[in-house]
């Protein structure tokens, strides 16, 4: 039996789990979801939300991989055979996430060699909407590939490749020690740029400005906990892969607190970096505020590109700063991302790490075609919206009930916690995971339903809608029972108990 591979201390995990959870998410979607739920208001149900759900759910993930040292089909599969496609539910999410996640990483890349001189010019979004993507006029016009699309996601994907094969320690952890420093210095840099700009303090004025008459508003509730859930890499196998790498000896909830609030300071430290550029181009255009404000790909790709242009020097050092940190904070989620995919197929079917790269990178990659063509961006937001906003939710609110209610488990998991960790956890983590947890996401959801049911999503033809949007969360799932079907390759599943 092949030895399980291991990060080389707990801070190569730190760096690891720290860079899986600072993403395109913490740039371009924390600061628009603070200004649009109450400003500095916000930061009231952001923190409940982070000690009453994220937090609990990112110590039980770590306790599951690291008590069951396995993959998520293996550690559920252990813990009882029936369950076991619950960790493929998981898996398959990812593997879905990570083919589009790519492509916005290629988008990055290309964008940071278009910094120099500021090569999009004056119209940001033409340039990127019709010259880059070239996108199609309608949904279903495919079209055919976008080269200056394609290449550079080829680019990325060799790069991850290559990172892939190296493995946790000499690949995963090395890039993750190596780009961390450098992606937070990056945010630094900008931040402090941008807050210093002329009319930085309007826009921070109406980041922070707190409307605490938001907080009875259920949506506002909906959303932290939404932001939270989907900021720290929970709910698809990501951090019960990496804990199964740690050492018996770990310290789980001290490592959990770190990352949690590493993570947050880095989306509150973008939220001020992202607002401070938005008043100084409000005040550039002598317009307000509030009608420059944007978020996701139109914040990044086009309103950016409009701040750099206004920059009164070194417009082009900047624009490769920010397109950098894009690309560099895309790459160390991309790789965490693809991890609990290989760990799930080389496990069960007993393959070397290399044949499991070359299969889940493949098929990955090509999955990223679709992307790629001159419809890709509409069918990019398509499935980015209902994988994340059902996928990774009802796979995690799954998770959650069945140790907490069907099996449970909590208790145990708690315990395993404590015995290795300096900072015990009480029954709040039970309470929370058992109550507050599962029904936020059930609420979360069912907000999220109303939504759709109100207004299809972007106006996209419903017909597109069920078969990208909902056809990609039904998929993982049927694919998962599929996979549970399938018999292990090796002996290394032992010690679960009997379905």
């Amino acid at each position: 039996m092949e030895t399980r591979e291991q990060w080389s201390n707990r801070a190569g995990f730190l760096f690891a789990a720290v860079g899986s959870a600072i993403g395109l998410g913490n740039i371009w979607r924390y600061p628009y979801i603070a200004y649009e739920n109450g400003g500095g208001a916000f930061l009231v149900p952001y923190f409940i939300a982070l000690l009453t759900a994220g937090i609990p759910i990112l110590l039980l993930e770590y306790s599951l991989g690291h008590r069951y040292r396995g993959s998520a089909p293996q550690v559920f599969r252990k813990i009882s055979k029936k369950w076991e496609w619950l960790g493929w539910w998981q898996s398959f999410v990812a593997f879905v996430i990570v083919s589009f996640y790519m492509v916005i990483i290629g988008w990055s890349l290309n964008y940071s060699y278009y910094s120099i001189g500021t090569q999009w010019g004056e119209d940001t979004e033409a340039f990127f909407f019709e010259k880059f993507l070239g996108l199609s006029g309608s949904f279903w016009e495919m079209g055919g590939l976008q080269w200056k699309v394609l290449l550079p996601v080829c680019l990325v994907w060799l790069i991850t490749f290559i990172v892939m094969h190296m493995g946790v320690r000499k690949g995963i952890e090395r890039v993750s020690r190596i780009l961390m420093p450098i992606l937070i210095l990056m945010m630094v840099v900008i931040t402090i740029r941008a807050v210093t700009l002329p009319g930085a303090g309007e826009g921070l004025n109406v980041l922070l400005t707190p409307d605490f008459s938001s907080l009875t508003e259920p949506g506002v509730w909906v959303a932290a906990y939404g932001q939270v859930f989907f900021s720290l890499s929970i709910g698809f196998a990501i951090m019960m892969t990496y804990a199964s790498y740690l050492p018996e000896k770990s310290d789980l909830s001290n490592s959990g607190l770190i990352a949690a609030f590493a993570n947050s300071g880095f989306e509150f430290l973008a939220a001020l970096g992202v607002f401070g550029a938005l008043g100084f181009l409000a005040a550039s255009q002598g317009v307000d505020v509030n009608s420059v404000v944007n978020a996701g790909v139109g914040l990044a790709f086009v309103v950016f590109p409009q701040i750099i242009n206004q920059f009164p020097g070194l417009n082009s050092l900047f624009g490769v700063l920010f397109f950098g940190l894009l690309l560099f904070a895309g790459f160390t989620s991309a790789i965490s991302i693809l991890e609990p995919v290989i760990a799930s197929v080389k496990e069960k079917f007993n393959l070397s790490r290399r044949a499991a790269v070359n299969w889940v990178c493949g098929l990955a990659f090509l999955l990223s075609l679709l992307y790629t063509t001159h419809g890709g961006l509409r069918y990019l937001d398509t499935v980015d919206h209902f994988i994340n906003q059902y996928g990774v939710a009802l796979a995690g609110l799954v998770e959650v009930v069945l140790i907490a209610w069907f099996i449970r488990k909590l208790s145990e998991m708690r315990t395993h916690i404590n015995e290795i960790s300096d900072i015990r956890i009480g029954n709040w983590w039970n309470l929370c995971l058992m109550v507050i947890t599962p029904v936020m996401v059930i609420v979360m959801t069912g907000f999220s339903l109303f939504q759709e049911w109100l207004k299809p999503y972007e106006d996209y033809p419903l017909n597109g809608l069920a078969l990208l949007g909902w056809g990609s969360v039904v998929l993982t799932l049927m694919v998962a029972f599929v996979f549970q079907r399938l018999g292990w390759k090796q002996t290394q599943v032992q010690g679960g108990e009997k379905a």
